[in-house]
């Protein structure tokens, strides 16, 4: 009898651990989506509705005015369509670049290979806002100051994604390339047909994070950008909440959720990919 109690137990204990596991995770779930559910429930507020105690998790009175009202303080349609452009050459470009440099690193042995990553590696200590008076320079003497181009051509060069890449490339079995080579590929027909389709979850994780780093970059507009018709959505929305005169909170509420919500569409498309490249890449490595 206490033989079968016991062997009751143990499989319970584990069942048991397992469901407060579980519960906890969901409060804390429920506790981080919390403040986005309200920005987007209050952006879709009346004013004179939003902001009551206890708070509105649905939005009542619904209305879609806040976001009419955004789009006639500001050219949100333009900004909008600028950090598109930025972002997209930024991580297409950057990931372009990135996949080469990070093939030559992993794959192809000359002479200073280890000593220059290095130095690249190095490159990632120096904080941003120490290189961006040389970056201002360089563009202002090819002429680049005020354009796009001043935003997304030094973020061609992404350090992290060449080291990301490469610690990736390195777990791929180097058979697969001998069996290539054997059939006549080249370097550049081993890394697009064989090494790349097979780093996907890699490149789907630098891709979210790049496009997440470029989208809210605040500091670059700041500093490259003087024509209002050339500004992206980050220096809109500040002009929405103190350039224009001050909007009300539900319009910048609103602002606010037009930024966030396609970085929230891209992870929530990609999310799969991006945790098994971050959980397995320091173990491939």
């Amino acid at each position: 009898m206490n033989t079968g109690n016991a062997k009751h137990s143990s499989t319970f204990s584990p069942r048991l651990a397992r469901w407060a596991l579980h519960v906890v995770l969901a409060a804390v779930a429920v506790l981080m989506a919390a403040p986005l559910i309200w920005l987007f429930t209050t952006s879709l507020t009346r004013a004179d509705g939003a902001f009551q105690v206890p708070a509105n998790w649905l939005p009542r009175p619904f209305s879609l005015a806040n976001f009419a009202d955004v789009a006639g303080l500001i050219p949100i349609g333009r900004m909008m369509l600028n950090s598109l452009i930025v972002t997209v050459i930024s991580v297409g470009g950057s990931l372009f670049i990135a996949s080469l440099a990070a093939y030559a690193f992993s794959r192809i042995p000359f002479r200073g290979r280890e000593p220059i990553f290095i130095g690249l590696l190095s490159a990632m200590m120096v904080p941003g806002q120490l290189t961006v008076i040389p970056i201002f320079i360089l563009m202002r003497t090819i002429g680049l100051i005020d354009q796009l181009a001043s935003l997304w051509l030094p973020a061609l060069i992404n350090v992290f994604a060449i080291f990301f890449l490469r610690q990736y490339f390195n777990s791929i079995p180097r058979d697969l390339d001998e069996a290539a080579r054997i059939d006549g590929a080249g370097h550049l027909r081993i890394l697009f047909q064989i090494v790349l389709p097979l780093a996907v979850p890699a490149l789907s994780a630098l891709a979210i994070l790049g496009f997440e780093a470029s989208w809210n970059n605040y500091f670059g507009p700041l500093i490259f950008l003087s024509t209002p018709e050339r500004m992206t959505l980050p220096i809109g929305l500040v002009s929405l909440s103190a350039g224009v005169g001050g909007s009300q909170a539900v319009v910048v509420f609103a602002g606010i959720t037009i930024v966030v919500f396609p970085m929230l569409i891209l992870f929530l498309a990609f999310q799969r990919a991006f945790v098994e490249s971050v959980a397995t890449v320091g173990l491939r490595g």
